[in-house]
């Protein structure tokens, strides 16, 4: 085996172990820093692990006359979370699944955890899970169409969807980034990536209000090894996501192919350093953020993907134009 694939198998074995390992300290991160900006003194960074931990010891319930949808979502929400874990380029991108990070099938793996999710939720015939589902499948028939346009845009230059050609080709020219396609394809990212993980100010992770509930909804039938998968998958979309934003939009640190070692232990450094600062900065906003009521959120969508159109077409104007 070369040095590169080596390097490429390092960083890939890495980047999932950072996801599943900073996943729940990332959420504690987050909750530690609104509790301090809101006069808290709040549960620390590790709790989210203490409470995985808890939840694993506990013996799961199933509902009455649920079927294998319900006992499934669990593992396939937690199972495209790993999967899109391993071949997104979050700390290099010279990995062995590069061929597999293609924008469409990533996209597509985040869509299916999402509707095994509603799928199960529908499953257990209550009120909530189906009032949830309901949501949920409406903000994803908004929120994925948007990832895939808003990152496409980001494509046209690239010649390419796959998305380590794309970080590849911003880390050689920086300054790309500041070009209008990518502050507009950022912008559409960043608000459905707030979508697509539940965060205000479309949906309150911590809230339990039976009108605005979106994900809790879903989950309340949920316990034990169950809902402790849920709640890691829920948290490793989190870290992905910002991640990916992080690679897409700062690709400074991300290793390349031929490169060693060091890199790859810089590369990991980069997607500690910027994933955390995402997760704080996100955080703070939601500080001094509302919830938008639910009729609220599809314009807020529907804002986002029109934004993901304009950078598509500022993309064609300047390849053109170039």
């Amino acid at each position: 085996m070369s040095d590169g694939f080596m390097s490429g198998l390092i960083a890939t074995v890495l980047q999932v172990v950072l996801v599943i390992a900073g996943a729940p300290l990332l959420v504690g991160l987050m909750r530690q820093v609104r509790a301090r900006m809101e006069g808290r003194a709040g549960a620390g960074v590790p709790q989210p692990w203490r409470d995985l931990r808890k939840l694993l010891r506990k013996e799961p319930t199933t509902p009455r006359d649920t079927g294998w949808p319900f006992r499934l979502a669990p593992l396939v929400l937690a199972g495209t979370a790993l999967v899109v874990a391993a071949v997104v380029p979050l700390v290099s991108t010279a990995s062995p699944l590069d061929s597999a990070a293609d924008l469409f099938a990533v996209t597509a793996l985040l869509a299916l955890g999402s509707v095994a999710l509603a799928l199960g939720g529908l499953d257990t015939g209550t009120a909530f899970g189906g009032m949830g589902a309901s949501r949920e499948v409406t903000v994803l028939a908004l929120v994925e169409p948007t990832i895939l346009v808003s990152v496409f845009a980001l494509s046209v230059r690239a010649g390419s969807t796959n998305l380590g050609a794309i970080v590849d080709l911003t880390a050689a020219d920086p300054m790309r980034v500041l070009s209008p396609a990518s502050l507009l394809a950022a912008v559409a990212l960043a608000v459905v990536t707030i979508a697509e993980t539940g965060r205000i100010p479309v949906d309150n992770p911590s809230t339990h209000l039976e009108l605005t509930m979106i994900h809790e909804a879903m989950v309340l039938e949920y316990s034990g090894p169950d809902l402790a998968l849920i709640e890691w998958a829920s948290a490793a979309r989190l870290t992905v996501l910002l991640g990916l934003l992080g690679s897409l939009f700062l690709p400074w640190g991300v290793a390349t192919a031929g490169t060693g070692a060091l890199a790859v232990l810089i590369g990991v450094a980069a997607f500690a350093v910027k994933t955390a600062a995402l997760g704080v900065l996100l955080a703070v906003g939601e500080v001094f953020m509302a919830k938008l009521r639910l009729f609220r959120i599809p314009e807020l969508l529907a804002g986002s993907f029109l934004l993901a159109l304009l950078a598509v077409a500022a993309s064609f104007f300047l390849a053109g134009g170039a």
